[in-house]
């Protein structure tokens, strides 16, 4: 009889530790961003990120991580334009969003991506050490911004050594 009441007690613990983890994964750490940064796309001239025109800019953030932020955005500026002036991003990967979130659609952004309807711009590079910021904006005027690992990025963390070609990490202070 003993058995069963340790039995449901563990069972009781670990759905209460799985609803906490999932709360903690989805609800607890994304805040919404009073005052979104401006959207910036990197010159193909000058190298250096430049504010674009962007509005109705909605954005997410968490502390815990430097990939958690995601923008939504629309602009009027054509792909033509954008492509003549700006850096295009490879291996552009939508990171998924909260479902609360729900102006950022990574399935149909990715989708877009593959398609041609939507394209890949670098926001900044190294907006932390390893990861860029990336702005993809669709025909329609539709954008959308997230943050992801670049090689030297995912080399670093996953222990891989990180080479020459990679800017020195920053040291942290105590």
């Amino acid at each position: 009889m003993n058995g069963k009441y340790i039995g449901i007690g563990l069972m009781v613990i670990a759905l209460i530790a799985g609803a906490s983890l999932y709360y903690l994964q989805v609800y607890h750490f994304y805040e919404p961003v009073e005052t979104p940064d401006a959207v910036q796309l990197v010159s193909v001239a000058t190298g250096e990120p430049e504010e674009i025109i962007a509005d109705d800019i909605t954005a997410i953030d968490a502390t815990s991580s430097p990939i958690r932020y995601r923008a939504c955005f629309t602009t009027p500026m054509s792909h033509s334009m954008l492509t003549e002036t700006y850096q295009l991003a490879d291996g552009a990967i939508p990171l998924t969003a909260p479902d609360w979130f729900d102006c950022f659609d990574a399935i149909e952004i990715g989708a877009a991506l593959e398609d041609g309807t939507a394209l890949a711009f670098l926001g900044r590079e190294n907006i932390e050490y390893g990861v860029d910021r990336i702005v993809v904006i669709f025909e329609d005027g539709r954008g959308y911004v997230w943050q992801q690992l670049n090689d030297c990025g995912q080399k670093a963390y996953d222990g891989t050594a990180v080479g020459p070609e990679c800017p020195a990490r920053p040291t942290e202070s105590n």
